[in-house]
């Protein structure tokens, strides 16, 4: 992977209007944004994600502009990103590798998903609530996550259900050896992972367990975090109305208006 951060600065989003009444007041309900940049990166072409997903890609080496559509919310900011990638890769999505932004209010949890957890077993996410003590009679997921959804992911023969898989290995569809989290698990088609995201929480300390359900319902030890830290995002600003700007001093003068 040859994603760069690096030597992309002044990212600036600018909302797009649909169209402008006789007064002056305008309407932007397609939500289109134009989102411009400074890139010092040669031969690069740069790829623009919004709230971590893939939002569109530049079509040449020298584009530092792209119109994309920008998401409505009025309870948190919307996190744009800006990154250059070689022109061979230019429409892979690379969501995958960028971080969630630290203020985001969610928490992304991983789960080994071992070989040795049964065909059928489900998995659910507990936390504190703040608390410090785990609450393990109400799920934080709203629904169990299925951990081998389909027998033929679970790795060879004798080790899944007698006549649920293939015959031999049944792992066709496994993720393979150094594709999931190699080395948190056995060597080889042990490598597989879960990712669960949580839902936005407040601002706070939280802890968070783990339990395995089989399907005589029989549940597993709980596995625990440490206390982790979430910051939720700004809310955007609303109420402000911009009263002036002189390009030759670069000052701006906005007015607070009451709700």
């Amino acid at each position: 992977m040859s994603l760069v951060r690096e030597g992309i600065d002044n990212v600036r989003v600018l909302v797009l209007p649909d169209g402008v009444a006789a007064d002056g007041r305008w309407a932007a309900v397609s939500r289109a944004a134009l989102v411009t940049w400074h890139s010092s990166l040669v031969g690069r072409y740069h790829q623009v994600y919004v709230n971590g997903r893939f939002a569109g890609a530049t079509l040449d080496a020298g584009q530092r502009q792209l119109v994309i559509h920008a998401p409505a919310s009025f309870q948190s900011a919307v996190h744009v990103e800006v990154v250059g990638v070689e022109s061979a890769e230019v429409h892979l999505d690379f969501a995958g590798e960028l971080q969630s932004p630290a203020d985001s209010g969610r928490v992304q949890l991983t789960i080994l998903r071992s070989q040795t957890l049964p065909i059928d077993a489900t998995a659910n996410v507990y936390f504190d609530n703040g608390a410090g003590q785990i609450d393990y009679a109400t799920p934080l997921n709203p629904a169990p996550i299925r951990v081998w959804p389909c027998p033929q992911d679970k790795a060879g023969f004798g080790m899944a259900q007698f006549g649920a898989g293939d015959f031999g290995y049944e792992a066709a569809a496994a993720v393979g050896f150094g594709r999931g989290g190699f080395g948190q698990g056995q060597f080889g088609l042990d490598a597989d992972t879960i990712e669960w995201i949580s839902p936005p929480l407040p601002l706070g300390r939280y802890r968070f367990g783990v339990r395995i359900t089989d399907v005589q319902g029989h549940e597993g030890p709980a596995t625990e975090t440490q206390a982790i830290t979430v910051t939720p995002g700004a809310r955007p600003a609303a109420g402000l109305e911009l009263v002036s700007f002189d390009p030759e001093t670069r000052q701006t003068q906005l007015l607070i208006m009451d709700d």
